[in-house]
């Protein structure tokens, strides 16, 4: 299946076109995708490994981290490839790649050496039940599984007949939503009121604001945005429907991994 990457034209694309084409077509578009000559989880374990070699452990390894988290390596092998890295690459590098390695795999750990995390702590323990602030964690929200990337769960905090829908929805590090646009011909829109953990929203040719409790976002009818957790905190926020005529949601295309963990 061919890997849709857009990170080159979207940073590069006016500087240096041909340098975006090489990297968004070529690289992830062909190369990336040749899945019959190499699986992907290995392409991200050899990317990893050579990016951690050359001593580059900026945004570009967290990114690979990421993907290659989503491309099957677990936290145990990721602990174990990283280990007989630092012997070859060096224990600075290694130590480096631990810590980014850590917030990409908040959650994933048992022993507490990977993503586990005191109370009170942004990130958490990896027990999603320790978390959804004040208003409770609620279940996992099959229903929009789809729409989002990572694992988020949904509280219903008003009934199905109530005039203002509230719900309090919890992201695990992180999730976020696919872009998306509350449409209405009049009224409708959203409201976001943060009440745990870090978070993101952001909105279309804007750049992205940090959430934390306490933060109100106010979001009009027919913007497109997204909104979820930080890479590296659990977040909670009370989402207020406001009514409005001709009233839907469009879900559009996932936040680009790049693009999302080159937040900070």
């Amino acid at each position: 299946m061919a890997i849709k990457q857009t990170a080159g034209h979207d940073a590069l694309g006016k500087f240096a076109p041909e340098f975006a084409h090489l990297n968004d077509d070529i690289l992830f578009g062909e190369v990336w995708s040749r899945e019959d000559k190499l699986p992907p989880k290995l392409r991200s374990i050899v990317t990893v490994s050579a990016l951690i070699g050359k001593g580059i452990v900026d945004s570009s390894l967290k990114y690979h981290l990421a993907s290659a988290k989503k491309n099957g390596v677990t936290q145990e092998e990721m602990a174990e490839i990283l280990t007989h890295i630092a012997f070859y690459a060096g224990w600075p590098n290694a130590w480096a790649a631990f810590n980014m390695a850590k917030e990409v795999y908040v959650g994933d750990g048992t022993d507490g050496t990977i993503g586990e995390g005191s109370a009170g702590d942004t990130a958490g323990s990896g027990n999603p039940e320790s978390h959804g602030g004040f208003f409770g964690l609620g279940k996992p929200n099959d229903a929009f599984a789809q729409y989002f990337i990572g694992q988020s769960y949904l509280n219903a905090l008003t009934g199905p007949d109530d005039y203002l829908a509230i719900f309090n929805v919890t992201f695990e590090p992180g999730c976020r939503n696919n872009w998306h646009i509350h449409h209405a011909s009049k009224g409708g829109g959203q409201v976001l009121v943060c009440v745990d953990g870090e978070g993101w929203y952001q909105e279309e040719g804007k750049p992205a604001e940090r959430l934390r409790p306490g933060d109100v976002v106010e979001i009009p009818a027919n913007v497109k945005h997204w909104h979820g957790a930080a890479s590296d905190s659990w977040f909670s926020h009370l989402a207020f429907e406001y009514p409005g005529e001709d009233a839907s949601n469009e879900w559009l295309e996932p936040v680009d991994d790049g693009a999302y963990y080159a937040l900070s």
